[in-house]
């Protein structure tokens, strides 16, 4: 329990810093709102873009999930929001790395932005929230054993499920034998013997 409220809490906040991320400057003080979702496939250019077609696009896609996961303690979830976050991050990065030549990092307000910064620490605390999340337990599974005698006549009836198990059992039962069937042949009575003629 207490694992699943620290990993949700982490997860929270990393999906928070995730779709902050994008109103902060990204490289050269330009904000990642700016950049067109398109232009991490086709190439970064200089044309500002939509807030709803931008990269913020993505990581409300993984802030979505990450309440989906928090909501139903989904580790998988919440890895995968992080997955999202750092995978469209480091896109964006080799995207400019290509478009700009290199990558600088200067403390002028030149180079890469901490909305950058906000973009990975997010998605890390997705992750780290994902391993300390315990996830959803499943249900005690109870199988009932086969109730297998090893005497068929001493031992008794196999117990009734859902029974007392204090219940005393019932005593074995010795087998009955069957009643002995003898057949005896009764003589046909003779009537000339029974009745013999009068002799003359």
């Amino acid at each position: 329990m207490i694992r699943n409220v620290i990993g949700s809490v982490l997860a929270l906040a990393g999906a928070t810093a995730a779709v902050w991320s994008p109103f902060r400057a990204w490289y050269d003080g330009r904000h990642g709102r700016d950049y067109a979702i398109d232009e991490l496939f086709t190439g970064i250019t200089g044309t500002k873009s939509d807030v709803l077609g931008s990269i913020l696009l993505p990581f409300a896609f993984a802030a979505l999930l990450t309440l989906v996961g928090v909501v139903f303690r989904s580790r998988l979830l919440v890895a995968l929001a992080g997955l999202v976050v750092l995978g469209f991050t480091v896109f964006w990065m080799v995207r400019v790395g290509q478009a700009e030549g290199s990558l600088v990092i200067a403390g002028d307000g030149r180079g890469l932005g901490d909305g950058v910064a906000n973009a990975f620490g997010g998605g890390i605390l997705l992750l780290l929230g994902a391993l300390v999340m315990s996830g959803r337990r499943a249900p005690p599974h109870r199988v009932d054993q086969e109730y297998r005698p090893t005497h068929p006549t001493l031992d008794g009836p196999p117990p009734v499920a859902g029974g007392d198990p204090d219940a005393p059992s019932r005593p074995p039962q010795a087998s009955t034998p069957y009643a002995e069937t003898r057949t005896f042949d009764v003589p046909t009575p003779d009537p000339e013997r029974e009745n013999p003629p009068p002799r003359g």
